[in-house]
């Protein structure tokens, strides 16, 4: 498969197994504006989120993890379709979590999404 040009990824790798090897077929991509999850060999399956979506994150260092550098980043977010989804076992962990951090507060600066907009509070008076 070729190398798609659209695209300005900013971090991608594969889901890590055994010894920290990535041979697996789920991959992650990181750009600008989205953070995609792709796995399947021949029937393909892609989960795009949008970074200013993005409400929280937890990150989850098994020992087996720790010991060749990988980690799992769990993520929430306002999306309907998956609430919640997770980066399974990817190399510097913390980094990566550093760059969902650092892009998602950018998209919420140039959409103008922060605190309350991110959460399901209404504001109506129930009087």
């Amino acid at each position: 498969m070729a190398k798609n040009k659209d695209f300005n990824y900013i971090w991608t790798d594969k889901k890590r197994t055994i010894f920290g090897l990535p041979i697996s077929f789920t991959r992650y991509f990181l750009t600008e504006k989205k953070l995609i999850v792709r796995t399947g060999f021949l029937n393909i399956t892609e989960l795009e989120t949008e970074l200013y979506k993005i409400c929280d994150k937890k990150l989850t260092l098994s020992l087996g993890q720790r010991i060749v550098n990988c980690g799992s980043i769990t993520i929430f977010s306002r999306d309907t379709d998956t609430p919640t989804f997770v980066i399974k076992s990817v190399k510097n962990p913390r980094k990566v979590s550093e760059l969902l951090e650092q892009y998602a507060d950018a998209q919420r600066d140039k959409y103008g999404t922060r605190g309350r907009d991110l959460l399901n509070i209404d504001d109506s008076d129930n009087d």
